[in-house]
């Protein structure tokens, strides 16, 4: 059984993403939450309505701290999914991959900056 480290308010966090993930199904199994394969959708749902609470918050001017707030739980809920969804992957490494790759694309790539036909 994992035993969460708990970081102090204040305290520096020095936490990798694997480590992360470490954490998160400490205190995931812990607290009884869902855990398994299955629940998959549940936590990428999960991950989504955090984000729009995020925006929510954004949107109404509320502080920074609520709003990172709930961007960590997006993360969690990410984190918690990608143990549960890719377990042999290590999440470091592919953000270092990904970051490169993304690096490696032309200036703003991607649907956002694409010129609609007229």
């Amino acid at each position: 059984m994992l035993i969460p480290r708990v970081l102090k308010a204040g305290e520096e966090s020095k936490l990798h993403l694997e480590e992360m993930k470490k954490e998160i199904e400490a205190l995931v199994i812990k607290k009884g939450f869902y855990n398994s394969p299955e629940d998959i959708p549940k936590k990428l749902l999960f991950a989504f309505i955090e984000l729009g609470e995020a925006s929510d918050r954004w949107k109404k001017g509320e502080s920074e701290e609520k709003i990172a707030e709930e961007l960590v739980d997006v993360i969690f809920y990410v984190l918690d999914t990608s143990r549960l969804a890719c377990p042999t992957i290590n999440m470091d490494e592919m953000f270092k991959r990904k970051l490169e790759k993304n690096l490696a694309r032309p200036y703003q790539y991607g649907e956002g900056h694409r010129k609609t036909q007229t």
